[in-house]
């Protein structure tokens, strides 16, 4: 059964450090918030070949130069 949880006192900065996280990762602030959870308790995910193959069409990413384009643009955000 799911368990709500809540932080308290978070400090402006690093609650707008989050809302600026989830927007580059085109997610809610609570996704933002689980994905950095589970990232700490299961460790990275490492994708199969198929699921990378996946993830690469879902972002319509069809050259290199997209790939290119999308990480620039990525890292001008930041």
């Amino acid at each position: 059964m799911p368990v709500n949880l809540s932080i308290k006192n978070v400090p402006d900065d690093l609650a707008e450090g989050l809302r600026r996280r989830a927007q580059r990762a085109h997610r809610s602030l609570q996704g933002e918030l689980m994905a950095i959870l589970e990232a700490a308790v299961h460790g990275p995910r490492i994708l199969s070949p198929a699921e990378a193959l996946e993830v690469v069409r879902a972002l319509g990413l069809t050259t290199e130069k997209g790939a290119t384009e999308m990480i620039r643009e990525d890292r001008d955000a930041r």
